[in-house]
């Protein structure tokens, strides 16, 4: 099962911004349950919980993005904007997976599946049995979607109004935070409601 999903800034690798890595959007799928923790269990508290959980993955796929990038040799990738009629390379795109060990920072152990697209960071966080390949596959065709539909790049875009239909991406591709073995032609149907439900 995935746990949950993410989208965050990335930061060009060789530059000295000292800009922080943002969440732009996240999704958890499923609570943690700590019965170790002796402290009263409030909603808010559990909200912050979350976010700093959600933080710290960002911050790690960021910095394995910026290691890829600078271990491969090649030039840092433009991370301004694109048009919008420009498409993007998704083939090209930095990506990886890494372990999260018990308690750093989730209460299991959790692995994490992350593509970098330009300026945007896309990771999937799914329990450390899951299926890597069939988890990999889903994270690029979210992304593309995401991509395609909200023209995430395009100049002026503000993800935060665009939260409604992130969210309806998501419960059609992974609803639940459940893995799905899709096939070309039902992926095309999904996308065809798409296109009827938010005309571009």
């Amino acid at each position: 099962m995935v746990h949950a999903f993410l989208i965050h800034t990335l930061r060009a690798p060789n530059t000295e911004d000292t800009g922080l890595c943002r969440v732009l959007y996240s999704c958890v799928f499923g609570a943690e349950k700590s019965p170790d923790d002796p402290r009263p269990h409030g909603a808010e508290r559990d909200r912050l919980l979350r976010k700093e959980q959600i933080l710290a993955v960002a911050r790690q796929v960021e910095s394995m993005c910026r290691l890829q990038q600078q271990a491969s040799g090649r030039p840092p990738m433009d991370l301004q904007p694109q048009s919008s009629d420009e498409q993007v390379p998704l083939h090209e795109a930095p990506r990886g997976a890494f372990r999260l060990a018990a308690e750093n920072p989730f209460q299991e152990p959790r692995t994490v599946v992350w593509l970098g697209v330009l300026s945007l960071g896309f990771a999937l966080v799914l329990d450390a049995h899951e299926n890597l390949l069939l988890a990999e596959g889903t994270l690029r065709l979210l992304a593309r979607l995401l991509l395609d539909h909200l023209r995430l790049l395009a100049p002026g875009t503000n993800l935060l109004l665009r939260a409604d239909r992130i969210e309806g991406i998501l419960t059609r591709f992974l609803p639940h935070g459940q893995l799905l073995f899709l096939n070309d032609q039902f992926v095309q149907g999904l996308e065809k409601e798409l296109s009827a439900a938010w005309p571009r």
